[in-house]
């Protein structure tokens, strides 16, 4: 087996995506980071370089204050593979795939848009397709890798007026289990990890609290699912982790 020591983030923004990216470089990792939009992607680009981790150039020259990370559609067939084809050429192999990117509209299923609930569908399910099928082929020839998954709640339970997350989140950990069933005596550990709760980004804080500060006890520590993506990725062979899920310990389930 042989492994590759490149992490990629596909999903990245303030919260989850950027705690990730973050544990991963600490652990030696070089790093890419794709998002939809530059503005996610800036502050942890350059939280990272700050932090003396590599991580992938943009060919966007315009960016030259974020020129770690990728401005991708996870969407996008070809955009998508534009931009897990750069960082490949710049960093090499990826041994490390985190999709954590996701989309929510709230609303009945006779309030929703078709066009509204394809779109979220496609962030929450179809990219993830997309990512796996990108990075896999090198992965099996080197017989070594990793592929997690960001779920939640809605992977496992639709609630009112939550349709247009629960289908793609069902979607997503359907896609997980058949991947890790295909794939994992061939080398490749694939995990879905089901978040139970809400993440504490700046936004999220500040709006439970009226003032920043610690993480509040109702709300999940980003860097703390992180620890636990870290893990599950470090696991040995003879004791991998599928699924596991995350709550505070005051949320119910």
């Amino acid at each position: 087996m042989e492994s590759s020591n490149v992490a990629v983030v596909v999903g990245v923004g303030p919260g989850l995506g950027a705690a990730v990216a973050r544990r991963f470089a600490a652990g030696g990792y070089k790093i890419g980071l794709i998002a939809r939009r530059e503005e996610s992607l800036a502050p942890v680009a350059e939280e990272l370089r700050s932090r003396g981790a590599t991580a992938v150039g943009s060919a966007l020259s315009a960016m030259a204050t974020m020129p770690h990370a990728v401005v991708a559609d996870a969407t996008d067939p070809a955009s998508l593979a534009a931009g897990i084809k750069e960082i490949t050429t710049k960093l090499g192999p990826i041994g490390v795939l985190v999709y954590n990117a996701g989309s929510y509209q709230p609303g009945g299923v006779l309030e929703l848009t078709p066009e509204a609930f394809e779109a979220n569908w496609k962030i929450n399910c179809f990219g993830a397709f997309l990512a796996a099928q990108h990075v896999l082929p090198s992965m099996l020839a080197r017989r070594h890798g990793t592929i997690l998954f960001s779920g939640a709640t809605a992977s496992r339970r639709g609630s009112a007026r939550f349709s247009s997350l629960a289908v793609g989140k069902f979607g997503l950990r359907a896609l997980a289990q058949s991947m890790a069933r295909e794939y994992a005596p061939q080398g490749v550990h694939v995990a879905h990890i089901v978040i139970d709760g809400q993440i504490a980004t700046p936004r999220a804080s500040l709006t439970a609290s009226r003032a920043p500060g610690p993480v509040s006890p109702t709300m999940l520590d980003p860097d703390a699912i992180a620890e636990t993506y870290f893990h599950i990725h470090s696991q040995p062979e003879s004791a991998w982790t599928f699924e596991t899920d995350l709550r505070p310990s005051v949320e119910t389930f």
